[in-house]
């Protein structure tokens, strides 16, 4: 009895490449849209605004400073 090996037909490497460089043009133009878009509108929104409230200390009139304690 013989034993038929069928190996597929090799694919060609450019297919590949092909799609590697249209994906780095596609990025590249969605790129140069987000900013062409974005940095105009992120300048239009102008700064954050964040309200932080002052914190409450209460320093006493008197302080005891005295070094010399008795034992």
């Amino acid at each position: 009895m013989t034993t038929v090996v069928n190996n597929p037909a090799p694919v060609a490497a450019e297919k590949e490449g092909n799609s590697f460089l249209i994906g780095i043009i596609i990025l590249v133009g969605f790129v140069a849209v987000l900013l062409y878009f974005g940095i105009p509108a992120i300048k239009q929104m102008g700064p954050v605004k964040v309200n932080v409230p002052a914190p409450q200390v209460v320093i006493p009139d008197k302080i005891n400073v005295n070094v010399n304690q008795d034992k």
